[in-house]
C-alpha cells in the first residue's frame, strides 16, 4: 500500500467506505471528473489542505492516505483491521491542544452537530456495530478533540469536554472489544481526566468502569478493584450527601458489577457475593432495566454479570444456572451487545462443562444477535477454536460457515 501512488490510495480508501465517484465529489464539492482524474494519476494533489479535506471525507487520518501506515494486516471479514486501529491510535496521539498555546484553534463543528455525532457512536457500540464505528471513531476524536480545545475558555467549555469525555469511552470499549487493552487503557484513562473538566461526577463513574475493564483485560485484576470501590464509595447513593436519582443508582450499580467480576478473578468468592447483592438492591432501587449514562444497568445486567462472575470463578455450571433462571423478556429487551456478550461468555462455560454442542449454539446465537461481537472479538475466536477442537464428529454447516467468516480452521 505504502508504494502506491496517492491517487490509487484515495480510489483504495473511497471503495473501502463504499463510496461512488460521484458522492465522493460531492462531499468534496468537487467534479466528478476531478476525482477520476486524481484517481488515475492525471491530476496531482499538490495542496495539503486538499489532501487533509480528502482525508476528513474518507474517515482516514491524512498520514495514512499519504503512505505512512504500518505494515497492513490481512483483512478482517468484519471490515475491522490493523490498519483501522492505527488510525483510532493517529487520532488519540495528537495534543492539538497544546498547539492552541501558539494558535488560533481550528473552527469548531457546532456542539449540536457533535452531540448527534456522539449519540450516534453509541449507538453504534451497543448495537455492536464495530466495523462502522472503528471507521467513524479516528474522525469523531479529531473533532471532539478541536471542539474540546476550542470551546475551553467559554460558556460551552463543560459540554465540549463532556463530549469528549464520551467519545474517550466510546474508544476505550470498541478498542477493548478489538484486542487491543493498552490502547484502551489509554483512552479510558483520558476519559476521567476529561471528565473533571466536564465537572460530572457520573460521567467520570463510567470511565473508571472503563479504566477497570482495560485494567482487568491486562491481567492488573486488583488495581481494578481497588478504582471500582473507591470511586463507588464516593458516588453511592445517600452518601456523602448523595442523591438517588436514577443516574445515580445506574452508574453505582455499574461500578460494584465491574467490581464483583474483577474480584472473581482474583478469587475472592465473599467479596463477589456481596457486590452483587449490593448490585442487586441498587437494581430493585433502579425499578427495571434502563441506559442511564449507557450502561445498560437493572435487574437483568446484575444476572449477566452474575454469570459472567460464576466463570470467572470456576463454577461454569453455575454460570449456566443463572442462564437459564433469566428472565427472558427482560433479557430480549437488552440492547444487542450486551445479549450477544452473554452468549459469548455462555460458550465459554459449556465449553468448561464439555457442553460442546451447547457451546456452538451460544456461539451461533451470539453471532445471529451481533455478529461484530462473535466476529471482531479474538476472545470469540479463540472459544470457537476450542469448540472445533473438542467437537466430535464434522461440524454443522452453521459452525462450518461461521469458521470461515472468522478465518478458524475446521
Amino acid at each position: 500500500m505504502d508504494e502506491l501512488p496517492i491517487g490509487r490510495r484515495v480510489a483504495y480508501w473511497r471503495n473501502r467506505r463504499k463510496m461512488s465517484q460521484q458522492v465522493f465529489a460531492d462531499r468534496l464539492g468537487k467534479s466528478k471528473s476531478w476525482v477520476d482524474k486524481v484517481e488515475r494519476g492525471v491530476r496531482r494533489l499538490d495542496k495539503f489542505s486538499v489532501v487533509h479535506e480528502i482525508a476528513d471525507v474518507l474517515q482516514l487520518d491524512v498520514q495514512i492516505l499519504l503512505g505512512k501506515d504500518s505494515e497492513r494486516r490481512p483483512e478482517n471479514p468484519n471490515g475491522v483491521d490493523q490498519v483501522e486501529v492505527e488510525e483510532i491510535r493517529a487520532a488519540l496521539e495528537r495534543y492539538d491542544q497544546v498547539s492552541a498555546f501558539f494558535y488560533a484553534p481550528p473552527e469548531p463543528l457546532p456542539l449540536s452537530e457533535m452531540r448527534k455525532a456522539v449519540t450516534h457512536a453509541w449507538l453504534s457500540f451497543q448495537h455492536a456495530k464495530y466495523g462502522a464505528l472503528a471507521r467513524t471513531l479516528p474522525r469523531l476524536l479529531r473533532e471532539a478533540q478541536a471542539a474540546d480545545t476550542a470551546y475551553s475558555d467559554g460558556p460551552n467549555a463543560r459540554e465540549a469536554a463532556h463530549l469528549l469525555g464520551q467519545v474517550y469511552q466510546i474508544s476505550a470499549a470498541v478498542l477493548r472489544k478489538l484486542g487491543d487493552h493498552e490502547l484502551s487503557w489509554i483512552a479510558a484513562d483520558r476519559s476521567v481526566t476529561v471528565s473533571r473538566r466536564a465537572g460530572d461526577q457520573l460521567l467520570a463513574g463510567v470511565a473508571t468502569t472503563r479504566v477497570s475493564m482495560a485494567l482487568l483485560s491486562l491481567g492488573r485484576a486488583r488495581p481494578a478493584l481497588e478504582i471500582n470501590l473507591n470511586v463507588a464509595n464516593r458516588l453511592a447513593p445517600g452518601a456523602n450527601g448523595n442523591d438517588c436519582s436514577p443516574e445515580r443508582l445506574s452508574v453505582y450499580g455499574l461500578l460494584l458489577l465491574q467490581a464483583a467480576l474483577t474480584a472473581a478473578r482474583i478469587g475472592d468468592s465473599s467479596t463477589v457475593h456481596d457486590l452483587l447483592g449490593s448490585a442487586q438492591e441498587a437494581a430493585l432501587a433502579l425499578g427495571g432495566d434502563h441506559n442511564h449514562y449507557r450502561t445498560s444497568f437493572g435487574p437483568t445486567n446484575v444476572q449477566l454479570y452474575r454469570a459472567a462472575a460464576a466463570f470467572e470463578l470456576g463454577e461454569a455450571r453455575m454460570a449456566v444456572e443463572v442462564h437459564e433462571r433469566l428472565d427472558l423478556e427482560g433479557f430480549n429487551a437488552l440492547l444487542p451487545e450486551r445479549r450477544a456478550q452473554h452468549f459469548l461468555n455462555q460458550a465459554r462455560a459449556r465449553v468448561l462443562i464439555g457442553d460442546i454442542d451447547v457451546a456452538s449454539e451460544m456461539l451461533l446465537e451470539g453471532d445471529r444477535h451481533a455478529p461484530s461481537e462473535i466476529r471482531c472479538r479474538p476472545l470469540a475466536h479463540e472459544v470457537l477454536s476450542d469448540v472445533l477442537r473438542r467437537i466430535r464428529g464434522t461440524p454443522s454447516a452453521s459452525v462450518a460457515e461461521l469458521a470461515t467468516h472468522l478465518s478458524v480452521g475446521v
